[in-house]
């Protein structure tokens, strides 16, 4: 992939703040990197999905950042879901907290099915995520029982090109 370096101009062509007139596009390379270093391994962001209608549905949601992949839980019954199940492409912003530098991966997402039972491979993987972004649960049967109640599963965001800035 390409590497892309441009001025960034605000409405009407006015020149960017200063100090931010150099924005970085680059999906691999160590400018890569250093974009998805932002992500970390965990964390929060946000999702960005189609609606029906063209216009985007941001969701806030808790995930887990691996090379190429990040992956998150949800429910069936959420909008986004919806939305993916229509039109896979999707975008996850993270932002440092004083929001000086960003980072978005864009690409296609899978979901799992469902969860099903509390031994199906499903569960198996909201467990691996869960413990990855949380740490031990005080129940693993509990929480078993419960991705199997919600009826969740794992969204996963195979990343495809990442954008951002970063000082």
């Amino acid at each position: 992939m390409s590497e892309r370096t441009e001025r960034s101009e605000g409405r009407e062509g006015m020149p960017g703040r200063p100090g931010m007139s150099e924005r970085t596009e680059r999906s691999e390379g160590r400018e890569g990197e250093r974009l998805w270093g932002l992500f970390g391994e965990r964390g929060r962001g946000v999702l960005a999905t189609l609606r029906r209608d063209g216009r985007p549905q941001l969701s806030n949601l808790d995930y887990l950042a691996e090379p190429g992949l990040i992956r998150c839980s949800t429910t069936g019954d959420r909008a986004k879901v919806r939305n993916l199940r229509r039109d896979p492409r999707a975008s996850f912003h993270v932002t440092t907290a004083d929001g000086g530098a960003y980072a978005v991966a864009e690409g296609t997402v899978t979901l799992t099915p469902p969860a099903a039972a509390t031994d199906d491979a499903t569960v198996d993987e909201l467990v691996e995520v869960y413990r990855r972004i949380r740490g031990e649960h005080p129940d693993w049967a509990d929480y078993r029982a419960a991705m199997v109640s919600d009826g969740r599963l794992v969204l996963r965001l195979t990343v495809e090109r990442v954008y951002g800035w970063r000082p």
